[in-house]
């Protein structure tokens, strides 16, 4: 399961906002990183250049390498509606990033690690696939051996109120995936329409 593994502040300063992390460093350095920082002359980016900058940039958000990203893009452009929104819709609908969307992982890469290390169950059966796509109804919960465990429930933060897509039930430690969110309530700053526009040359 290959991941980017890099630094994470140096990808934050490519597109200036915090896509990886919290950001605190981009107050202190928001320069591209490369030589000569600020001094630099740098060229006005082409139409290609800001649509692969744009998918370079879901990519690293949601934490996809180049043939899953693919893949998602492709099953996006096979249903019904505007690609660009259900490929935003099928990369919240992942297990690692609902995971993370309901607050029981401090990132997506913890998210990741949750999952890929069986501590994540789906309607009650353990599941251990990161980009598992959830279905409207589906319950996820931590596996009973997990729960006990301080160091992993200490982390739980329960999911913000605005993400409406899930219901996060704090007595029983369950949440519930109620369905594929609408492109303005998803918070990430992508445009998806260039990333269409890149895979359709």
């Amino acid at each position: 399961m290959a991941r980017y593994t890099g630094p994470k502040t140096k990808i934050s300063r490519i597109f200036g906002e915090p896509i990886l992390g919290n950001g605190k460093w981009l107050s202190k350095n928001s320069n591209p990183p490369g030589m000569h920082g600020a001094a630099r002359k740098r060229k006005t980016l082409g139409e290609y250049a800001l649509q692969l900058r744009e998918k370079q940039k879901a990519k690293y958000t949601y934490g996809v390498l180049e043939r899953q990203f693919r893949k998602t893009f492709e099953e996006a452009s096979r249903r019904k509606g505007v690609t660009g929104e259900n490929l935003i819709k099928l990369l919240e609908a992942r297990l690692d990033n609902a995971v993370y969307r309901l607050g029981i992982a401090p990132s997506r890469g913890g998210a990741r690690q949750l999952v890929a290390h069986k501590h994540v169950m789906v309607n009650g059966a353990v599941t251990n696939i990161p980009s598992f796509q959830l279905q409207p109804g589906d319950i996820i919960q931590l596996k009973p051996s997990a729960a006990t465990k301080t160091g992993l429930t200490s982390a739980i933060k329960g999911k913000n109120p605005k993400f409406s897509w899930l219901d996060w039930n704090e007595s029983e430690m369950t949440g519930t995936f109620i369905g594929y969110p609408e492109r303005e309530n998803v918070p990430e700053n992508i445009k998806e329409q260039l990333i269409v526009e890149l895979y359709s040359k």
